[in-house]
């Protein structure tokens, strides 16, 4: 879903760092990536970081990553890795991994 002038889908990956894991933060990434109109995942990472994978616009995608560093998340984020690819185009929905 692209937003007027953004039509360009592209995919972000963004590795958490903090007390992100057991305090609903997935679940609480995928609403707002469902608000944002963006299909991907939330992954918990075995050395505690969470990654989430969002695709759609580009607009929809900075905003996730604004709310990602918002200091409003459940738990607490101490820090936030991002990379931008073009998108693949090869997934469907929002899931909790």
């Amino acid at each position: 879903m692209a937003a007027q002038g953004d039509a360009e889908a592209v995919r972000l990956t963004v590795w958490v760092r903090g007390l992100v894991q057991g305090v609903g933060f997935r679940w609480w990434t995928r609403a707002r990536a469902l608000e944002l109109g963006l299909v991907g995942s939330a992954s918990n990472l075995r050395d505690g970081r969470v990654e989430v994978v969002a695709e759609g616009s580009r607009a929809a995608c900075e905003r996730l990553l604004e709310l990602l560093r918002s200091g409003d998340t459940p738990g607490r984020v101490d820090g936030v890795t991002e990379r931008w690819d073009a998108a693949r185009g090869n997934v469907v929905g929002f899931v909790e991994r």
